[in-house]
């Protein structure tokens, strides 16, 4: 295979772990990444422009195949001297007095209303809101992989135990996958590189039963004939 294979992906998520796997498995075909906001992944696909996407959910499945992968751990973003950061886990209850950000590209799937006091006007991205927590304007709930993505000297982050996740998910156009999509959905699901999908082992072919000996039972046996008796001289 010498075409390329080309996988968009969402901040926060991190393909280098696959990556490294197909670059081991199929040296002569280049993975191309393309990284894209959130909410753009899906675009990527109905435009043609990836092979397959790493995204977060909900999204729209219309016309798209998708595998949940894994369910990221949702955390809070503090000060380092915030109260917050006592405690190695934090509630939603323990906002409840704290200003709270919420980002324009937030990508956690709020059913309901955020925890505290939420702060008006939402700042444009991520990234915005992470510098405003370390002005001290307010907190932010964001996945753990975002909160690493934007890390900084002077600020922290704590589990959110009963917050919503944010879910990744590998999704690709519907139809019958390329076998470049079967390579990449075998690495992901941790595949090794001899098993195939779906495959099912061939029977063996039956061996020929073993030919039976047959013996003669003790009663057919014949037994050798008795001697007539000899008649005596008269």
């Amino acid at each position: 295979m010498t075409s390329s294979f080309r996988l968009g992906y969402v901040p926060g998520v991190t393909p280098a772990k696959w990556a490294r796997v197909w670059a081991e498995r199929l040296p002569r075909t280049p993975l191309e990444l393309i990284q894209v906001p959130a909410a753009d992944g899906i675009g990527l696909l109905h435009s043609n422009t990836a092979d397959a996407a790493l995204v977060r959910l909900p999204i729209d499945r219309t016309g798209l195949h998708a595998i949940p992968l894994y369910v990221e751990q949702t955390v809070v973003v503090v000060p380092k001297d915030h109260v917050i950061t006592a405690v190695e886990e934090a509630t939603l209850d323990d906002l409840a007095d704290e200003l709270v950000l919420h980002a324009a590209d937030d990508v956690l799937p709020w059913e309901s209303a955020l925890p505290g006091r939420v702060v008006a006007e939402r700042p444009a991205t991520t990234a915005d809101a992470i510098a405003l927590v370390a002005m001290g304007t307010g907190l932010l709930i964001v996945p753990q992989s975002l909160a690493r993505l934007h890390h900084r000297k002077d600020l922290t982050y704590r589990p959110l135990l009963d917050a919503p996740a944010s879910q990744v998910t590998l999704a690709w156009p519907e139809g019958d996958p390329t076998p470049l999509m079967e390579e990449f959905i075998g690495i992901v699901r941790g595949r090794t590189a001899n098993s195939t999908r779906g495959a099912t082992p061939k029977p063996e072919p039956k061996k020929p039963a073993p030919k039976k000996r047959t013996t003669q039972q003790p009663s057919q046996r014949r037994r050798p004939p008795n001697p007539r008796p000899r008649r005596g001289r008269r």
